[in-house]
């Protein structure tokens, strides 16, 4: 049996040692981003992509493992575990392998076959399944037994075929055979639940809907498992029949006599009732999970491109949620994100009000110095947006903030232990004013579900998604770095070796002792050790440190050879970091040693370069097409600017500023063909699109970013069309695939003997 590290090796195309390596740092509690930055002569630079995908196969390696030894472990208490067997358990490379190996040992609940078998006919199944030519009716009398409930020969050839049918569905090459041909063959039918159309409208795509299973589209799959649990749609997902009991003939017939007629008939009951049902369920959970994969996989991409949206940075700003009847609320924050002032302004409710809020809007900023207003995008924003610029406030920029999530943060404990005087309008608007300061720093403290973007994250599996997200937003946090002193706990608690419990004991000690004044002193919060300070420390900034690296990504590990390079140069660190003309002298070669590669060393340099270098794009700010905010102000034909807030395999979602986003079908987003939409869009990206349908009462509004985008006038106010996958099969009038089952041989009579010691192999 390959090792572990062989085993991930092979699949990744990676060394062995780097395999090896990785899992021993993983062992010794590292977490995938300090082992990516900081471990590269180990791993030979693997990324974190490459990090985790070790991590997340080395579990499941052992996770197998450990039912491995579940399973050796029941066999050798039920008598059952021979030699061949171990063999087979210990060579199987899969859980499904695994649980068919077990399947036919595994207490059961009672079933037709034990309830046959304890009537005593299992020799008379056995007998039957050899197919030998034999008087079959004068075998079955024999095992007639009213006492044993076995009154006739029809009762206890009824009986053996329940045994037959078991073995056969229990079988595991049978099962593996089954398992593939499910995968390659099935097909998704849903069709509308009577009497639920116009309750399931927005199924209506589903209603009489087929498509091979293979081809199927995450998304779709999803769609289509959420409308049948809604009781919209019925689903199935079943191959041809007759192929598949063709495929099972060619195993287990293995004659032409009045005994392989009774292996005929159980072997289609067999299927029809116990494989069949088992391997739709199986290949249900096997769609799943992999719509799971793609949708948890587009939701953590879309999260990364939302948490690493460029920041505005530190700045007096104005935070606006706004609202017609109950108002606008208004918050004024310092430049590291204190509440200074709040109020609310009634712009939306007539003419007195409005000399109101122009008054207090200009009073604030003068009084706070506002360099900047965040203004939500829910609803009224567009309408707040338009009062506050014609203000014409100087040197003031404007900017609309998508506010998904705000209102959840607002209602969160988070909330409440921050600003536990104000209500949830005051702390939504904080929350807008500071996703526009550093939208990384904000959104940590929401749970990533909530921040709107993602397709059917509600429907995936929440543990594995949680699991990426997590991920996802910890390799956000150490990637930008962390200011140590003014960071709040939710984002510390991201930063690599630290959680919710160091990040707190942080906070708590820099309220009693003050900032930190390097990162050495780190050490002295309570709980702190040596490991969690060598996993977080090259992730934390302090600004104006004591000591110059600490700024950086450098890690404190490496600052001896910093001060050598330096000492070489016959300068200070701080005049190297300084001097670009001196770092172009350094030599790295000459600092090589057994635990000091170039890899380090180009990192080091580039640090030196740029310390503490964040990564994310410069902030632009952006406005939306002035009279457009209602969705009923579009016109076929419009060029827009807009922001995409989402990606999904389908199209990415565009904000308008109509409340209401568009989508920008694969088709419409490129002047050529697009597989996959992040190639072509980010979220938070500036586009101009182009509006090529509305449908207001729907409120869908499609799209286009190709160069000549060309609408059909005809469209205007009309319901979209229906945009539908291709099917990839015709369909006959009772809208079932018109698959033609291959008829394969039956084997020839001059391999009946063959085969009929494979068969007694099977089932020894």
């Amino acid at each position: 049996m390959l090792t572990h590290h062989k085993i991930i090796a092979a699949e990744l195309k990676v060394a062995e040692k780097q395999i090896t390596a990785t899992i021993n740092l993983l062992d010794e509690g590292a977490s995938v981003p300090f082992i990516s930055r900081y471990r590269k002569e180990a791993t030979g630079s693997l990324d974190e992509v490459e990090v985790a995908a070790i991590r997340d196969r080395v579990l499941q390696l052992r996770d197998l493992d450990k039912r491995r030894e579940a399973i050796l472990k029941s066999m050798t208490e039920l008598g059952k575990l021979t030699p061949e067997l171990e063999e087979q358990i210990n060579q199987a490379e899969t859980i499904s392998l695994l649980e068919d190996i077990y399947l036919p040992y595994k207490p059961k609940r009672k079933t037709r076959a034990s309830v046959a078998k304890e009537k005593g006919l299992e020799p008379l199944a056995l007998q039957i399944l050899e197919q030998r030519n034999f008087d079959l009716a004068a075998e079955a009398n024999k095992f007639v037994d009213p006492e044993k409930a076995v009154n006739s020969v029809d009762e206890a050839l009824a009986g053996a075929r329940d045994i037959i049918a078991e073995m056969i569905a229990e079988n595991a090459e049978a099962r593996n055979k089954m398992r593939t041909y499910f995968q390659e063959k099935a097909v998704f039918k849903s069709e509308v639940i009577k009497g639920k159309e116009e309750e399931g409208i927005k199924y209506k795509d589903y209603f009489e809907w087929s498509e091979p299973v293979k081809t199927a589209a995450s998304h779709r799959v999803l769609a289509m498992r959420r409308g049948e649990k809604e009781l919209i749609l019925r689903l199935d997902a079943l191959p041809p029949v007759e192929e598949a009991i063709s495929i099972l003939e060619n195993q287990f017939i293995a004659g032409n006599n009045s005994a392989s007629k009774q292996v005929q008939q159980a072997l289609e009951d067999g299927y029809k009732r116990l494989l069949e049902p088992a391997m739709e369920t199986e290949l249900r959970v096997f769609t799943k999970q992999k719509a799971d994969e793609e949708a948890i996989r587009v939701f953590a991409e879309n999260a990364r491109q939302l948490l690493l949206a460029a920041p505005m940075g530190q700045k007096n700003v104005m935070a606006i949620d706004p609202g017609f009847r109950t108002g606008c609320k208004v918050v004024c924050l310092d430049k590291q994100g204190q509440l200074l002032e709040n109020t609310a302004i009634y712009p939306h409710t007539g003419q007195g009000n409005v000399k109101n809020a122009e008054f207090t809007i200009r009073q604030l900023c003068e009084k706070h110095n506002i360099e900047a207003i965040a203004i939500g995008n829910g609803t009224a924003g567009r309408e707040t947006e338009a009062f506050v610029r014609t203000l014409n406030l100087p040197n003031i920029t404007i900017v609309m903030v998508n506010e998904s999530g705000a209102s959840i943060y607002s209602a969160s404990e988070v909330a409440r232990e921050e600003f536990p005087t104000h209500d949830i309008t005051v702390r939504g608007a904080v929350s807008i004013g500071r996703r526009l300061m550093d939208p990384l720093a904000e959104l940590v403290k929401i749970d990533p579900k909530s921040i709107g973007v993602g397709q059917y994250q509600h429907d995936v599996d929440q543990n594995k998604l949680q699991a990426s997200l997590d991920d996802t937003v910890i390799s956000a946090v150490n990637a930008v770095g962390v200011e140590l002193n003014t960071a709040s706990k939710q984002i510390l608690a991201y930063v690599s070796g630290l959680g919710p419990t160091l990040a707190k004991n942080i906070v708590d000690y820099r309220n009693t002792h003050g900032a930190f004044k390097n990162r050495e002193s780190l050490k002295k919060v309570p709980r702190l050790g040596d490991k969690a300070y060598e996993q977080a420390a090259g992730f934390l900034r302090i600004r104006n440190a004591e000591n110059v690296l600490d700024t950086s990504g450098v890690h404190p590990e490496r600052y001896a050879v910093v001060d050598q390079m330096a000492k070489d140069l016959g300068t200070t660190v701080s005049a190297l970091m300084k001097d670009t003309q001196l770092q172009k002298q350094i030599k790295l070669q000459q600092y090589v040693t057994t635990e000091i590669g170039l890899p380090t060393l180009t990192d080091i340099l580039k640090e030196l370069a740029k310390p503490g270098r964040d990564p994310r794009e410069q902030f632009e700010a952006f406005n939306f097409t002035d009279g457009v905010n209602e969705i009923s102000d579009l016109r076929i034909g419009m060029k827009l600017p807009g922001i995409v807030t989402n990606i999904t395999n389908f199209g990415a979602f565009v904000d308008i500023g109509v409340h209401q986003d568009g989508l920008v079908h694969t088709s419409q987003l490129a002047n050529r063909f697009v597989a996959n939409p992040n190639d072509v869009v980010k979220v938070h990206q500036k586009v101009e699109v182009t509006v090529m349908e509305v449908d207001v009462a729907r409120k869908r509004i499609s799209l286009s970013m190709k160069t000549e985008a060309n609408p059909k006038s005809e469209a205007r106010n009309r319901e979209p069309k229906e945009q539908k996958p291709k099917q990839n099969f015709k369909s006959n009038n009772n809208n079932k695939p018109n698959f033609k089952p291959r008829n394969e041989p039956k084997d020839a009579d001059g391999d009946l003997q063959e085969k009929l010691a494979k068969l007694k192999g099977m089932f020894k």
